[in-house]
């Protein structure tokens, strides 16, 4: 079996997202729906998302290569049946899932996901906004459980193409919130806002890829709220359009701190594997920090979904140096 036996499923959804974009535009630009767009900031969404694509059809292969020879071990082989391929777009959205969360929570992911949350504008343009060193990280391994238990890789690269494009249409704010099942069983564009919000009590929520009742399930989803509209970006915005800056200023930013000089072997790993934020003497805004600050300054909000309980207001803001 290879990857080539079943459509790519991304690559047939290309008409429609080239489409789906025009229609936004043209219904943001009209006054007839939500949303802003700004040229340079799509250009540059655009050729991250063209960049994206090169890259896996370069690098694409090693990891699938990795895949394949993992599937000399595996358990069970489950075949092809139609609930193989229901089993298997549930497991990956899981999995996809973990990758996420670990990609908000640990630096050497994030250096990679870091660009795809870097425009200040929330449109479909955004969802184009992809990775071009995700490769590099190493992520790929958490399919490996999943080649194990009996999925080849080829079906798994299927079913993910279809999380693809579902994530895509959920990058707008022309939508708002849906039915309320839809709402509670699937990732939609109120969830998925928050995710890319900066306000401290959206920071580190709704990792979904597909199903939101995994953030549910473990404890990382908050809801929209029209008191506290999602504000996008990152929290030290960039500043720049250029694709080069946005692809690869985490990775550079990382390995600077990394190999400063005076710091232990442990401080070196911290800037690398810690979350995003961690400095080695407490001088940096953590997503926990920023929580705890936008508690202290509203102690009403305390144990509210997404923030910290009323114990934030006694700690000091600082982190403890290693």
């Amino acid at each position: 079996m290879d990857a080539n036996d079943f459509p790519k499923v991304t690559e047939l959804a290309i008409p429609f997202f080239v489409a789906a974009i025009l229609i936004e535009l043209w219904l943001v630009r009209t006054g007839r729906a939500k949303g802003a767009f700004e040229t340079r900031d799509t250009l540059t969404s655009l050729m991250m998302g063209t960049g994206n694509v090169v890259a896996g059809l370069l690098l694409g292969v090693v990891s699938y290569t990795a895949l394949v020879w993992v599937w000399q071990f595996r358990f069970f082989d489950l075949g092809l049946s139609v609930w193989v391929f229901v089993a298997a777009f549930l497991l990956d959205d899981l999995r996809y899932y973990f990758y996420h969360r670990i990609a908000h929570r640990v630096r050497w992911v994030w250096a990679e996901h870091v660009n795809h949350h870097s425009s200040q504008h929330y449109n479909l343009s955004t969802a184009l906004r992809q990775s071009w060193t995700g490769l590099f990280t190493g992520m790929f391994v958490l399919q490996a459980p999943l080649v194990l238990l009996g999925l080849h890789p080829a079906v798994i690269a299927f079913v993910f193409g279809f999380n693809l494009v579902w994530q895509f249409w959920i990058h707008t704010e022309t939508i708002g919130k849906m039915w309320g099942w839809f709402e509670f069983i699937f990732n939609t564009p109120s969830h998925h806002r928050v995710h890319h919000a900066t306000n401290p009590r959206y920071l580190d929520a709704n990792y979904a890829g597909t199903l939101i009742i995994w953030d549910r399930m473990f404890g990382t989803f908050v809801e929209e709220l029209e008191e506290d509209r999602p504000r996008y970006g990152i929290v030290k915005n960039l500043g720049t359009f250029n694709p080069l800056k946005v692809a690869f200023h985490e990775w550079i930013g990382m390995f600077r701190d990394a190999f400063s000089p005076g710091l232990t072997m442990r401080q070196r790993l911290g800037y690398l594997f810690a979350p995003p934020g961690w400095s080695h003497d407490g001088s940096r805004e953590t997503s926990e920090s920023l929580k705890a600050d936008y508690v202290r300054r509203n102690p009403g909000e305390a144990g509210k979904p997404g923030l910290p309980g009323e114990d934030a207001l006694t700690k000091p803001n600082v982190q403890p140096a290693e």
